[in-house]
């Protein structure tokens, strides 16, 4: 398994990854053009030195025994500058009164853009039957060394919304209970109209003023920074390393917005950079690392059981053909696990 970069060739295959992720998955949808506009500007964003605004880039998870793409990761350097990020912010209100001896707290939605400007984790899919064997730390993680590698391609906030709670269907409660009374369609249809880069219709119908929970259902209520269940392994791997939910959620299905400064992020503070150093088998001491060979247009990233030894990372042949360098070239790791 390795990590690199997709290819317009490799259209035909994500648009198959993309039918499989389901509806909630907001940044991986089956829209061709969609996808192939991604592509491009994955290719584009490495090939030069876009403004942060305009820069995307888009992974690829490969089994290279059969060239199959198994899992997609993306990185948006900064949302928000071309179309409005939304988010609800959770608060409080309090209503007391002295004379009824009352004292209340509700939980209230504020639609805010604090966001905007942040760089956005995004696109992250794994197909069910490769979960495993440290695949999905791999396609996760791999974005930091890369990040930890390019960091003036990104800002220093990085967030990630994750999956809301949806059924198997594709229903999302709190969606149900709120977002349907104002846009008149379903779940699913207004996750690919903000998709396709169609937000106006958010600002145009979206009630500006906040929204008590209270008045939601008690699914809704309970669905508010809560993950679907497919989504709460990149959760927990994402607190890790350490991400925090720190009040903001989606305005469709209420998912969590995590968020860490870029320097915070584990993989990127403690990464490293080492000499590679060619062996014939690992280390029988070895651990998990995950190892960079540090180029932007061909970034390979791939997992290796080795440990350092005085500013090297001994890797066998095979890691080093992965990673298309040589013995003694320089790579950036860091260990898989904190």
């Amino acid at each position: 398994m390795r990590i690199r970069f997709l290819r317009h060739s490799d259209f035909h295959r994500l648009f198959d990854l993309a039918n499989k992720a389901g509806v909630g998955v907001t940044t991986l949808q089956p829209n061709a053009e969609r996808l192939q506009s991604r592509i491009a500007a994955s290719m584009a964003a490495v090939a030069g030195e876009p403004r942060l605004g305009d820069a995307s880039y888009f992974f690829a998870l490969e089994d290279e025994t059969t060239g199959q793409l198994v899992g997609t990761s993306g990185i948006e350097s900064a949302v928000g500058m071309r179309d409005t990020w939304y988010n609800y912010r959770v608060g409080l209100t309090v209503h007391t009164s002295r004379e009824l001896d009352i004292y209340k707290q509700l939980t209230t939605l504020f639609l805010s853009s604090d966001l905007t400007g942040s760089s956005e984790l995004c696109s992250l899919f794994l197909l069910p039957e490769h979960r495993g064997n440290g695949n999905g730390g791999l396609l996760s993680k791999s974005r930091f060394l890369f990040m930890a590698e390019f960091p003036h391609r990104f800002a220093e906030r990085v967030i990630a919304e994750m999956r809301g709670v949806s059924d198997d269907a594709g229903r999302s409660p709190f969606w149900e209970s709120l977002g349907r009374h104002f846009f008149k369609m379903d779940f699913a249809r207004a996750d690919f109209l903000s998709y396709v880069g169609n937000k106006s219709f958010i600002a145009e119908l979206m009630p500006s003023y906040p929204i008590y929970t209270c008045l939601l259902s008690e699914e809704a209520q309970a669905a508010v920074a809560e993950v679907h269940p497919a989504t709460r392994p990149a959760r927990k791997l994402l607190e890790t390393e350490g991400f925090r939910y720190r009040g903001y959620v989606d305005i469709f299905d209420a998912g969590p917005s995590l968020e860490s400064a870029l320097h915070d992020i584990r993989a990127v503070r403690d990464s490293q950079v080492y000499k590679a150093l060619a062996v014939k088998a690992q280390p029988q001491e070895g651990e998990s690392w995950l190892v960079s060979n540090r180029k932007l247009q061909d970034f390979r990233c791939v997992l290796a059981m080795t440990h350092p030894l005085d500013g090297a990372l001994p890797l066998t042949d095979d890691v080093l053909q992965r990673l298309e360098i040589a013995d003694g070239d320089s790579v950036r790791a860091v260990r898989l696990a904190p």
